[in-house]
């Protein structure tokens, strides 16, 4: 079955069954490789995006739920957020790198609706974001710093 989505500002289509996972359609169909699988039951967070504007887990959805929305992966995250992805760089967050993708996304729609986050509200957001090489001092200090950016209208 044909499915018409908006994915990264683009209307596109992919021929999957109604209940595929978008982040198999993402992955497999349409190439977008960058959302991650990790554990397909919604609990470690490598799988995030945005749809309307919320952080969810891709693996949990099926395409047919989401067809009318707007799908946003981490391919567009540096165009929409690059004061994010500058300091996630500068401070060194990333060691192996397979659960950024979700931890960046995640991130980023806390910052899209608190732009000058507590610890505790990041500790919140993050919450569902596992990183099993233990980088969580820097993801809050790096999403500390890209609120900062972002106030100062900078992100360089």
């Amino acid at each position: 079955m044909a499915i018409k989505l908006n994915v990264n500002g683009r209307e596109v289509e992919a021929d999957v069954a109604p209940d595929t996972p978008l982040l198999w359609v993402l992955r497999d169909h349409l190439g977008l490789t960058g959302t991650k699988y990790g554990c397909g039951g919604g609990y470690c967070g490598a799988c995030t995006v945005h749809l309307g504007g919320a952080a969810v887990r891709s693996c949990q959805l099926p395409v047919s739920g989401v067809a009318s929305s707007a799908i946003d992966t981490i391919e567009s995250l540096a165009e929409r957020h690059p004061e994010l992805v500058d300091t996630w760089v500068q401070n060194n967050v990333a060691q192996c790198g397979y659960c950024q993708a979700g931890q960046l996304m995640s991130a980023a729609a806390l910052l899209d609706g608190n732009a000058s986050p507590t610890d505790a509200d990041i500790d919140a957001a993050m919450s569902g974001n596992i990183c099993r090489c233990g980088t969580y001092v820097r993801i809050r200090a790096s999403i500390h710093a890209a609120a900062e950016r972002r106030a100062e209208g900078g992100s360089a």
